[in-house]
């Protein structure tokens, strides 16, 4: 079995803490770390766990073997590198960082010091995206034409009032995109392989005080010849949340996915996943997870994604969201930010 360490007080280190515990047999958690000594405390007692206000405390910790990081996005790099230096294996939240730059090292450090960096795209675990990744493999789409990305969701000022570091270039790393639609953005990339240039507009249309993006949209070449758009907002509110969309088109099918079950899943040559589809994939009457609110995301995905991680560490195995995989989203947003700040101008990714 086991032990983990969660680094981060908020929101997600929470999510990360409760993945962990329902890891049956698997895991255990151990300790978890906030920066403010009082909220530390708190989340021992509510965990049941070893509490540290200081990191160096939970690095010398050896019962710890792999560490969760839930800080900022902007903040990921010195708790990676400390970890690293540590030797403890480490699972880094989603973006694993703001820049490609910036998780080349933690990746480097990583290496060096021989343990273990994952990242967290917690959706591609879902067992829609293993039945659309499945059916792309096996070439059942034929040549791909249009694949997108929809991410249309809604933040209310509150959000970005909540925390100093929300909205911000430095911590944040960027908006709409790189902070609420990143797991898509990497889903479509695992989907429909990698992009060869890109052309954006973005712009901060319904919100105040911030720096990043909260409405962006930008038009992609894959590598494969296929194109695609994504959209992505804060700025679009439902009554209800509007799910993330990944579209997949090609001369022999269609499948539109939404959040975790298929609004559209139809090929033109049927077989025996079509059945398995139709019977437990297809659109019921979920809403869009963590559309309208992020405390709304379960911690299933997680848990899978931490499993993983493990399974990797057993086998002697490279985790699906390994570093490199991690840093595929973020350079393609950084060339998005990149070609949107320049009036549109095609870069390559």
């Amino acid at each position: 079995m086991y032990t983990f360490g969660v680094i981060g007080g908020g929101m997600i280190a929470k999510r990360h803490a409760e993945a962990i515990q329902a890891m049956d047999g698997q895991a255990h958690l151990g300790a978890i770390y906030a920066r403010n000594p009082e909220k530390a405390k708190a989340l021992g007692e509510q965990f049941n766990c070893k509490a540290y206000h200081q990191l160096e405390d939970l690095l010398v910790d050896d019962t710890i073997d792999i560490v969760t990081i839930a800080t900022p996005s902007g903040a990921h790099l010195a708790p990676v590198l400390a970890a690293a230096k540590a030797k403890k294996h480490i699972i880094c939240e989603k973006p694993m960082e703001v820049t490609p730059e910036r998780i080349q090292q933690m990746i480097d450090a990583a290496n060096q010091k021989g343990v273990l960096l994952s990242g967290i795209f917690n959706r591609r675990f879902n067992p829609a995206v293993e039945q659309l990744k499945q059916a792309i493999d096996n070439h059942r789409f034929g040549t791909l034409a249009l694949c997108d990305a929809q991410i249309k969701w809604f933040r209310t000022q509150a959000y970005y009032d909540s925390a100093a570091w929300r909205g911000t270039m430095a911590l944040d790393g960027g908006g709409a995109l790189m902070n609420q639609g990143i797991h898509t953005i990497d889903l479509l990339l695992y989907l429909a392989g990698p992009v060869k240039r890109v052309s954006a507009s973005m712009a901060l249309l319904t919100h105040e005080n911030i720096e990043v993006e909260d409405t962006a949209v930008a038009i992609l070449e894959f590598e494969n010849g296929a194109r695609g758009v994504i959209q992505g907002s804060t700025s679009c509110w439902s009554s209800t949340g509007h799910p993330a969309e990944i579209q997949i088109c090609g001369s022999e099918g269609s499948a539109f996915l939404s959040d975790e079950s298929f609004r559209v899943w139809d090929f033109k040559t049927s077989n025996d996943q079509d059945d398995f589809v139709k019977n437990n994939l297809m659109q019921g009457t979920k809403v869009g997870l963590g559309a309208n609110d992020p405390n709304a995301i379960n911690n299933v995905g997680h848990l899978r994604n931490f499993e993983n991680v493990i399974h990797a560490l057993e086998n002697d195995t490279t985790p699906l969201i390994s570093g490199a995989e991690a840093m595929k989203s973020v350079q393609l947003i950084c060339a998005i930010y990149e070609s949107a700040n320049n009036q549109g101008k095609w870069i390559n990714v």
